[in-house]
């Protein structure tokens, strides 16, 4: 992730910058525009996935991208700019004090309109001069300067002293108090504390209506389980800024959380009707039609879907996957197996490839009445998964199911078992017993947590033998993986919080970890608020504290 301290001149030769363009002449002409603004560290990328490819390896102060990315010299289809900055926001390839400024003159309104709601840090239209671009960059630098020193608490990882940052400048720099605002209580709300980050939006609203702290709100509402307020704020902002795209993904995750799909559904078609160039809410609507047995609004989304990652980078078999499902509920088998063979020819290499190509096969045999052929991906899918095979939660879950459909218990648990590792994406104990119970299959949920609680208490010796060898970091790791195993164990949440401790202590303040710890001992205090560790933990935790200056 790139270092956000920079210099103090606005704009400085020491800057680095990449162009994304595919016209070798405008390509050029920026660089004189930039050069004339004394910056003379340019690179260029001539589409998407060369652009995503660099900043994979070096960071850039400025990102200065082209919106129309098809052009001369983008070896044929491409990625906009629009989605190129979906990609680089989803999967964090740039930090959040990156410049990225896009360069367009398109004139069709939903498609700025989907640049707009990615909140690029600014736009530059054509025709433009040198002069107005390094103006445009000099703002961004000036804003992005009087950020800087909660910037860099935030890079260090310590949330608690990039909100106090945040409250200082506010007082020093006045001028950029609703980006302190804004940042305060974006931080609020990744330490898991809505009801500070609401605060900090209502004194924002107190003086000024605005759309994204309204939004920022309503997220509030929602992350306190408020749904029904945070629902009525959202349809108020809807019908004030019909165009704020991002309050119709909220607006639909809430009545999805309230069991309401079909208005989910409704919410969803009404945002891509405005804005379609989306990538993740055109898959979010698929997969919504096809929770309510919409099959055909599921296909055409996920249609959409997959011509328009097909040239990411970070393109998924899963979505062709979601578009044979659709296909199979509708009807339509010759569809489907022309998407299976789109699938084996587009993504050969893919790490998911195997797994994915044997699901999509298995509901096409299992739509034909095929039951031995179905089996028999469903059993390519699940070694494929278990030797490795990539695939997100949701995808794992869909697997699991469709083995126990098939008696497959063995592949099931297995899938689900290999599936709960440490990685973010990672099914948690809860939700892979919850899969046997909602298949009718308590006596597996049982077996499985008999062994979960087994896996872990091995895990509880691996981490003991790490911390041993002097290890604290890896101990702290295992134990990590361990509570993931049995979630309730209260000899694993203890050793949890003692070696988050002791990382603490030895290692330097972790604002992530020093949470978790506490939500243990939290934990550990309501099932046995008499447990004997539960005082000396209190108490080394109030020492790290102290230690680090952290506030009690």
């Amino acid at each position: 992730m790139p270092d956000p301290n920079q210099q103090n001149n606005p704009v400085s030769s020491q800057l680095t910058v990449l162009v994304v363009d595919p016209n070798p002449v405008i390509r050029t002409n920026v660089q004189n525009m930039l050069n004339q603004s004394g910056i003379s560290r340019v690179e260029f990328a001539v589409n998407a996935g060369a652009a995503v490819r660099q900043l994979a390896k070096k960071s850039y102060d400025v990102i200065l991208c082209e919106y129309d990315l098809g052009g001369p010299g983008a070896g044929g289809d491409s990625q906009d700019g629009q989605q190129l900055l979906e990609d680089l926001r989803h999967h964090k390839l740039i930090a959040p004090w990156a410049i990225f400024i896009m360069i367009t003159s398109e004139g069709a309104e939903d498609k700025v309109l989907g640049a707009a709601e990615l909140a690029p840090t600014d736009y530059v239209l054509k025709p433009f001069t040198a002069g107005m671009l390094g103006e445009r960059i000099a703002r961004a630098l000036e804003r992005r300067a009087a950020l800087l020193p909660a910037y860099q608490r935030v890079a260090q990882g310590d949330s608690r002293a990039a909100i106090q940052a945040c409250i200082d400048g506010a007082t020093g720099k006045p001028r950029y108090a609703l980006d302190f605002a804004r940042l305060r209580a974006e931080l609020h709300a990744s330490l898991k504390e809505p009801a500070q980050a609401e605060g900090v939006y209502r004194h924002v609203l107190a003086a000024r209506p605005l759309g994204w702290a309204r939004l920022g709100l309503a997220r509030a509402l929602a992350a306190q389980d408020r749904v029904p307020d945070a629902i009525e704020q959202l349809e108020a902002l809807i019908a004030d800024n019909p165009r704020l795209m991002a309050a119709y993904d909220l607006l639909a995750q809430c009545r999805v959380q309230r069991g309401e799909h079909a208005q989910a559904r409704k919410t969803l078609e009404e945002a891509v009707a405005i804005s379609p160039h989306m990538v993740r809410r055109q898959r979010r609507l698929g997969e919504v039609a096809l929770e309510t047995g919409d099959a055909a609004q599921a296909e055409k989304s996920f249609r959409q879907v997959v011509a328009r990652s097909r040239y990411s980078e970070f393109r998924s078999p899963e979505d062709h996957v979601q578009l044979v499902k659709a296909l199979v509920r509708k009807g339509d088998p010759l569809g489907a197996t022309g998407v299976i063979r789109d699938l084996e020819r587009s993504l050969r290499g893919s790490p998911e490839l195997v797994a994915c190509k044997a699901m999509a096969a298995a509901l096409l045999h299992e739509a034909a009445g095929d039951k031995a052929a179905t089996v028999g991906e469903l059993k390519q899918a699940a070694h494929a998964v278990r030797g490795g095979g990539m695939l997100s939660s949701g995808m794992r879950i869909d697997l699991a199911r469709a083995c126990l459909a098939q008696r497959l218990d063995d592949e099931a648990a297995g899938v689900l078992i290999t599936s709960m590792g440490g990685d973010g994406d990672g099914i948690s104990a809860r939700q892979a017993l919850d899969v046997f119970v909602q298949a009718g299959r308590p006596d597996l949920a049982d077996g499985m947590n008999r062994q979960l609680r087994a896996q872990a208490q091995i895990l509880l010796g691996v981490a003991d033998e790490k911390r041993n060898m002097g290890d604290v970091r890896g101990a702290v790791q295992t134990l990590l993986e361990a509570l993931r195993m049995a979630p309730n164990s209260l000899q694993v949440m203890i050793a949890v919080a003692g070696g988050i401790l002791r990382q603490v202590m030895e290692m330097g303040w972790d604002e992530g970890l020093a949470a978790l710890c506490v939500a243990q001992l939290e934990h550990i205090r309501a099932l046995d608020p008499a447990h004997p560790r539960l005082q000396a933990l209190d108490a080394e935790l109030l020492a790290a504290k102290r230690k680090y200056g952290i506030s009690t």
